[in-house]
């Protein structure tokens, strides 16, 4: 599912330029083909999300399309796409250059309002490519209600200002059900192979949530245990010698040492 980014009034009204910047970067990096592109946005009608919305269309408009990385994804992101921008209740804001060939991918920007996207399930389906939605909210009420519906998701995304930490407690019990990762001040993009890393979520973002595919957790998915037995070192992978040839970090007798 699409990640959702949430632009909240005290961090729309000190850098909404800037704001647009970020998010412009984030969704056609990599021609929007990154599984954390944030293809939705949330924010509160105001003449700041006004503003938001002007910087990022301006950009959007400047934006080349890019070459995607097969002609069926490139197929699939115009389907998508096309069904997005039709739908009831739907305005385009902005679309980039045109591009040539069957794998050009042209940058779009569309907008809805909260009744419209509670009110239509399939706008929440990921159309995968440089596309985001951008829904406003009449109020922090419609807001919170919008994210109780939201599907699983891999992250969110809170940019926020010392004056939205109010709204922000609100909204991080609902998101703490609802997706893998929660970020503050930046975008869902950034993903850094780390222990602390979680790149999964409650079902659909991921078959199973209790696992992560970045990170060193990840191991938990993708490896399969064995245990050796009375197996003599001669016929032992070299990793578990009992020398540490390699200086790993082992667990023995449930410690962790080095050696």
């Amino acid at each position: 599912m699409t990640p959702g980014v949430f632009l909240l009034p005290g961090a729309l009204a000190n850098r909404s330029e800037k704001l647009a910047q970020g998010f412009v970067d984030s969704m056609t990096l990599g021609v929007g083909q990154f599984c954390t592109n944030p293809g939705l946005v949330f924010a509160l009608e105001s003449p700041n999300l006004e503003k938001f919305r002007c910087a990022a269309s301006e950009k959007i408009l400047a934006k080349d399309a890019g070459t995607m990385l097969t002609p069926g994804i490139q197929a699939a992101y115009r389907s998508g796409l096309q069904r997005l921008a039709t739908t009831k209740g739907m305005h385009t804001l902005a679309e980039g250059q045109p591009g040539s060939g069957t794998c050009a991918g042209r940058v779009a920007l569309l907008s809805t309002d909260a009744k419209q996207f509670l009110a239509v399930p399939h706008l929440q389906d990921e159309v995968f490519g440089p596309a985001s939605l951008l829904v406003s909210c009449r109020n922090i009420d419609e807001m919170v209600a919008l994210a109780e519906q939201l599907a699983g998701q891999l992250t969110a995304s809170l940019h926020l200002e010392t004056e939205d930490v109010v709204i922000a407690r609100r909204l991080m019990p609902v998101l703490e059900r609802k997706v893998g990762r929660i970020v503050v001040n930046g975008f869902p993009t950034g993903v850094e192979v780390s222990y602390a890393m979680v790149h999964g979520g409650p079902y659909p973002a991921t078959s199973d949530s209790r696992t992560t595919s970045v990170g060193a957790t990840a191991m938990e998915r993708f490896l399969r245990p064995i245990c050796y037995q009375d197996v003599p070192e001669s016929l032992l992978p070299v990793a578990l010698h009992d020398a540490n040839p390699l200086s790993l970090w082992r667990v023995r007798d449930g410690k962790l040492a080095q050696g």
